[in-house]
């Protein structure tokens, strides 16, 4: 049985919750129920958690705009006890359950520049079976993470959040026409993650300096076959010509591939950065196959551009490697309880 839940902050609309927290917090009173929570045009400052499995939240289609849920923390915050928040603390929205779809919405993470306010990640997502359509995800350093988290932490107490003791289990997510702004890592985690016909912008972060943006940082696991996969996403940006690149391994098996995507100037012909990791040159999967440069081609197709300068660690994939890149293989969509109707 779904039930649903309105959120709603004008007074006539009675019977409606007043805030998201409170919907939420009510749909996880009561799990023998699913529950989609419509959310009204407004602005929610909010810090969320969803923590109840087959939930929705859906906005009005075409308000994605209209529909905000803002945070403002950064990771260089000094708290009570005298610790920095760390990036695992700075989350808008929380996603920590199996089977959620989030709809027609905006999540941002507003605290600023990168240089003066850390890492700062509008969504958190660390669950399998995540589904997002129309989603604009807003910030500057590490827009999106999606977990699992590495097995560990660099530096000491650098997972330190609610994410911290979290299993390093397989988490897949499908992303369709989402907008997702940001610039230094603004995608990364070891996710095995679809991104369908998305806006990635890399944005400006007013330093003047080259680099400007690395789109996607993934640590994916050991093992895992696939991580990160954009198709026929579009990037764009105001960043310089030949400042930004594709993505950097956080660790040293990162995967990453864009299929049939359109580049802007703004990305550098290396296409990718090594982080100065000789252990990633040998073990990490980067690699394009069909993408055009912006203006060459209406439509990227099959061939795509050569990029003769493309990292020496990296690949152009072979039509027959690219054929098995489907949302069906790279997410096993079999086990999502459906078949590939059920990412839209």
């Amino acid at each position: 049985m779904t039930q649903i839940l309105r959120v709603s902050r004008a007074p006539e609309d009675a019977g409606a919750f007043r805030s998201i927290g409170e919907a939420l917090l009510f749909a996880e009173r009561h799990p023998e129920k699913n529950h989609v929570i419509e959310i009204a045009p407004g602005i929610y400052r909010e810090h969320l958690e969803v923590r109840t499995r087959g939930l929705t939240l859906r906005g009005l289609p075409g308000r994605e705009r209209d529909t905000v849920i803002t945070g403002d923390l950064g990771a260089y915050e000094i708290l009570e006890d005298g610790s920095k928040r760390g990036t695992f603390r700075t989350h808008t929205v929380l996603i920590a359950a199996d089977d959620v779809r989030l709809e027609n919405l905006t999540i941002e993470n507003t605290a600023g520049p990168g240089r003066l306010k850390g890492q700062a990640v509008a969504l958190c997502a660390y669950a399998d079976r995540l589904r997002f359509y129309r989603l604009r995800l807003i910030g500057q350093q590490d827009t999106l993470f999606t977990g699992p988290l590495p097995e560990r932490e660099i530096e000491p107490g650098g997972f330190r959040g609610p994410v911290e003791h979290f299993p390093r289990t397989l988490c897949r997510m499908y992303f369709e026409e989402c907008y997702i702004e940001g610039n230094i890592d603004f995608i990364f985690g070891g996710a095995c993650a679809w991104f369908e016909r998305c806006g990635i912008f890399c944005r400006d972060s007013g330093q003047g300096s080259v680099p400007a943006a690395y789109v996607t940082a993934p640590s994916t696991p050991k093992g895992q076959p696939f991580g990160y996969v954009l198709n026929r996403c579009r990037l764009i940006s105001d960043c310089p010509p030949g400042s930004c690149y594709l993505g950097r391994p956080w660790r040293d098996d990162a995967r990453c591939v864009y299929l049939r995507c359109s580049f802007g100037a703004h990305i550098r012909g290396e296409l990718w950065d090594d982080w100065g990791k000789p252990g990633a040159r040998e073990n990490c999967f980067f690699a394009v196959y069909g993408c055009r440069r912006q203006g060459e081609d209406a439509a990227p197709g099959p061939g795509g551009d050569s990029f003769e300068n493309a990292a020496p660690f990296s690949r152009i994939l072979t039509d027959e490697e690219a054929q098995a890149y489907t949302p069906e293989n790279v997410l096993q969509i079999a086990e999502w309880g459906g078949g590939p109707a059920n990412c839209e």
